[in-house]
């Protein structure tokens, strides 16, 4: 199938919907970014999506759409612009299946979009056939890998981990780590609280909402009795609140806060893939590391961690508890490789006195 735009608009509206990717947050869900471009190129409407539960890429650029024209699109209907003349990208194949929202698939069609060209096939089991759908129905499909081999290993790469996460058939894992410069997370008396600014810790609650569970160990709990719920500004609750799991053989007393406030869970294992694959039983897509470096360093050994929110704070102890513990690496070589993360804001940021750093495992190129 021939394309009809130029190599440079094209190639420009290949960037755009991968960077619109990049505004979604990583968990349950894949970074997709969708753009609508007309005939000559221009682009009429961008999408993305913004997590677990909101429209998808696809939807919301239909959306947009709607909003620019004062109505939705429509199949087979006289309006100012001919769906059939339009072209979606976007950098996975659109969804066929019905879950927290409608297929994707179907919205497309329904719309009367003429043409489709998705970077990556969605090879989930509940998603895929999606571009099947499409063509059954009449929409000029085309693979990325066929119009932009680099876009699609772009928009593969972007979502590395998350895949690396489906095929293993376990949450997506994030790390959340609060240390000083020295790379501690408590001073050697044990004290912790606050190591990091309130600025960081209400970023640190808004990821914590976005995750389906909070592990801890059972260590943690008894030194710190932490609640793990996730608060906005205010203090307030948010309405989605994770499940709080507790990893490790110790007893969890009676009182303890973790109990409180929701679903609670405790798992009496050190190995971080059971933690996992008990949390994958329960339907949960989306896990965040809390604490304490014990947990953290098993996690990070077995290559169970997606992604690392890293809060530094402008602090020395000279001695304390390690964010980490031995990781088993003798030498350089063998060193744990991440890369900054651009998604969903700047990679490096200040959050008051502290700096936040956003990361991913290095992808092999």
């Amino acid at each position: 199938m021939s394309f009809p735009l130029t190599a440079e608009s094209t190639q420009q509206l290949l960037d755009a919907a991968l960077e619109q990717a990049k505004n979604g947050v990583r968990g349950v869900n894949p970074l997709v970014g969708a753009v609508i471009a007309d005939a000559q190129g221009d682009i009429l409407a961008t999408g993305f999506h913004r997590g677990a539960g909101t429209p998808h890429a696809e939807a919301d650029a239909l959306h947009n759409l709607a909003q620019l024209l004062g109505k939705a699109l429509t199949a087979g209907q006289d309006q100012t612009i001919d769906p059939a003349t339009l072209t979606m990208f976007v950098t996975l194949e659109p969804c066929n299946h019905f879950g927290r929202t409608g297929p994707c698939s179907h919205a497309i069609v329904d719309a009367g979009i003429g043409r489709v060209v998705y970077a990556v096939a969605d090879a989930t089991d509940h998603a895929a056939g999606g571009a099947s759908y499409l063509k059954e129905h009449g929409v000029k499909v085309m693979d990325g890998e066929q119009l932009n081999p680099e876009w699609a290993r772009a928009s593969r790469e972007l979502n590395a981990r998350w895949f690396q996460a489906q095929n293993q058939q376990r949450p997506f894992t994030t790390l959340h780590l609060a240390q000083t410069l020295d790379s501690n997370i408590a001073a050697s008396d044990g004290t912790s609280q606050w190591i990091t600014g309130a600025e960081s810790r209400e970023h640190s609650h808004v990821i914590r909402s976005r995750a389906d569970a909070i592990i801890v160990g059972t260590g943690t709990i008894v030194a710190d009795n932490p609640q793990l719920t996730a608060r906005d500004s205010a203090g307030e609750l948010y309405p989605k609140q994770p499940v709080r799991v507790a990893m490790g053989l110790r007893e969890i007393p009676a009182d303890a806060r973790i109990r409180d406030h929701g679903e609670f869970m405790h798992l009496p294992t050190r190995d971080p893939a059971e933690v996992l694959e008990a949390l994958t039983q329960k339907g949960i897509s989306h896990a965040m590391i809390e604490g304490g470096s014990s947990i953290a360093t098993a996690f990070l050994a077995a290559d169970l961690v997606d992604e690392i929110w890293l809060y530094q704070a402008p602090k020395l102890l000279g001695s304390g508890i390690s964010a980490l513990k031995d990781l088993g690496i003798s030498t350089l070589s063998e060193a744990l490789e991440f890369e900054l993360d651009d998604v969903d804001g700047p990679a490096v940021r200040q959050l008051g006195t502290d700096v936040l750093l956003h990361l991913t495992p290095r992808n092999e190129k």
